[in-house]
């Protein structure tokens, strides 16, 4: 598995950028008053969030619950419209846009190329929707195909995903979960978009389940050469799925490297302490997990300089003053600490570098 994925690595270094997120904010304002008519605050859910997807990769976004990896998610596919920052995408038809700066008209035309797979296998089916209806409606809606060759494309897609045509009349109630997180996929795939958000496909499935997911995502991407954004807080399905991992903390990015760069040396000590927290098979590398101190950081009230300096058990007098940029401190590897280059810290397999 680790030699295909880096064959794909090393393939998809040589093709372009398909998606290119530069200082994407999103900035919830906080209502107070009567009516909610006065704004006291903002929640920043995403805080200047830079990363890039090549076209047939994926990206694993991880963190913790609430440090904005759903809302970015739904950021580059316009569910919202950012507070600040850039989304370049080259879609296939419009070029390389921009797409906060889209109207209604290419929107519609783009969110074609962007499709969505849902973590809730069994709330984002309607239950009153045949498998014809719910896989054939992106067709339906975008006037692609009805009647016949809505049904000819209805069929062939749950073949793809591993389920019988005849299955089409029957409604959600009838599949197990695994069943409807294909239907699912199969709706995704339906318009055959360039980019699949992928937002926890896999975390309301039991484990054996989870990896027949895994492998079909998989599958469909090199057949059809998908580009994902894989979102989840369990490392160890990033680590099976992804090329790449970017690590978000508090609506911030601290750590973006290829897999196996960030699995065996981290820089950031936030990823040392969700590294630290992976079940590791081999008993000789078993190392106590990290326990950090302290609450995460409330987005709507952060902390001074660092968001993650209250629970580093390294941080300086620095890290309470000056904000971290970003910064490329190895080919391809991302962190957003004072102290990266200094630092010795212990990857998955408990080794240090």
């Amino acid at each position: 598995m680790d030699s295909r994925r880096n064959q794909l690595a090393e393939n998809v270094l040589r093709d372009k950028t398909l998606l290119q997120v530069n200082g994407l904010k999103m900035h919830f304002p906080i209502k107070r008053g009567f009516f909610a008519s006065r704004t006291v605050g903002y929640t920043k859910a995403v805080d200047g969030v830079s990363f890039y997807i090549r076209e047939g990769e994926t990206l694993g976004l991880v963190g913790e619950s609430g440090c904005g990896k759903t809302t970015t998610g739904r950021l580059i596919l316009r569910a919202y419209d950012p507070t600040a920052g850039e989304i370049w995408f080259t879609d296939r038809n419009l070029g390389r846009v921009n797409v906060p700066a889209l109207d209604k008209h290419q929107l519609k035309q783009l969110r074609q190329n962007m499709q969505l797979i849902f973590q809730d296998p069994y709330s984002s089916l309607n239950p009153r929707m045949t498998l014809l209806e719910i896989v054939g409606e992106p067709l339906y809606v975008n006037r692609v195909a009805q009647g016949n060759p809505m049904k000819e494309r209805v069929a062939e897609l749950l073949r793809v995903v591993g389920l019988r045509p005849e299955y089409m009349s029957r409604y959600p109630h009838a599949f197990s979960g695994g069943q409807r997180q294909r239907i699912g996929v199969a709706r995704a795939l339906a318009l055959n978009p360039q980019l699949v958000v992928c937002d926890e496909p896999v975390s309301a499935l039991d484990v054996s389940v989870q990896a027949q997911i895994l492998n079909l995502l998989q599958e469909l991407q090199e057949k059809f050469r998908l580009t994902y954004l894989f979102i989840s807080h369990d490392l160890s399905v990033v680590e099976h799925i992804s090329n790449r991992v970017a690590v978000m903390y508090v609506g911030k990015l601290v750590e973006h490297a290829s897999t196996d760069e960030l699995f065996i040396n981290p820089r950031h000590p936030y990823t040392e302490a969700l590294l630290s927290a992976v079940p590791k098979p081999d008993p000789r590398q078993r190392t106590e997990p990290i326990v950090l101190t302290g609450d995460v950081a409330d987005p709507s009230d952060p902390p001074s300089g660092c968001y993650f300096h209250p629970r580093c058990q390294y941080q300086v007098d620095r890290c309470a003053t000056e904000e971290p940029a970003l910064r490329e401190i190895a080919p391809d590897h991302f962190v957003s600490c004072h102290r990266a280059e200094e630092l010795h810290l212990m990857g998955v397999l408990g080794k240090t570098t």
